[in-house]
């Protein structure tokens, strides 16, 4: 019987819709911000530590 290679989950991809948006830092798909490329745990762990220009914490 012939082997089938051995072929990742993200090469499987047969459609461009099924690519899914994930952080860059963990990798997380869920809770993504486009604008930054991060998660929301990720961003406001660098936005608190000033590794995000211009990103200020609110208050009002």
């Amino acid at each position: 019987m012939a082997k089938k290679s051995i072929v990742t989950r993200e090469s499987r991809r047969k459609y461009a819709v099924q690519v899914r948006n994930r952080c860059k830092i963990c990798g997380r798909p869920r809770g993504y911000m486009r604008r930054f490329g991060l998660c929301r745990i990720c961003f406001r762990q660098f936005a608190l530590e000033g590794k995000i220009p211009g990103v200020v914490k609110s208050s009002w």
